[in-house]
């Protein structure tokens, strides 16, 4: 069963998308991003500007070559059902993401916008509805965002 987090109070979800994507690149998980067509395309310019000294390789779904997108440990996709792996699902939107369960982990992010809180209050009460055990982490009191 997928392994269900919402990282809570994030100051910007493309910035700490980018951080969460670094991290989890570093101990050598495969990660796919999920979000609208505009939020994925604002987070290819971030994930290579974010930070002067590094570069996280990613490619998006929809445009790169098969072997590109096996070869990628970041991979941007509107639908993460065309996804060519299911380790880590970063959902960015606002709705549940199609074939979610696919995934061995699933992590929701969350801002402090009122209206972002009330989608993902309806996306964790789908996810609690079925029966998915679900991990709470508040960036904000961990200092973490």
């Amino acid at each position: 069963m997928t392994e269900i987090a919402f990282h809570f109070n994030a100051p910007g979800k493309l910035a700490y998308a980018c951080r969460l994507t670094r991290k989890a690149v570093g101990t050598g998980a495969r990660v796919v991003v999920t979000g609208k067509r505009e939020q994925l395309r604002q987070l290819d310019v971030e994930l290579w500007t974010f930070s002067p000294l590094e570069f996280i390789a990613h490619c998006h779904a929809a445009q790169a070559a098969p072997q590109v997108l096996e070869a990628s440990p970041v991979v941007l996709a509107e639908s993460p059902r065309t996804a060519p792996h299911q380790e880590v699902l970063v959902n960015l939107g606002h709705t549940v993401p199609e074939g979610f369960e696919r995934f061995e982990r699933l992590i929701e992010v969350v801002t402090v916008d009122e209206e972002d809180r009330i989608e993902a209050r309806a996306r964790w009460k789908h996810y609690a509805d079925r029966g998915y055990a679900i991990k709470r982490h508040d960036l904000g009191a961990a200092g973490e965002g």
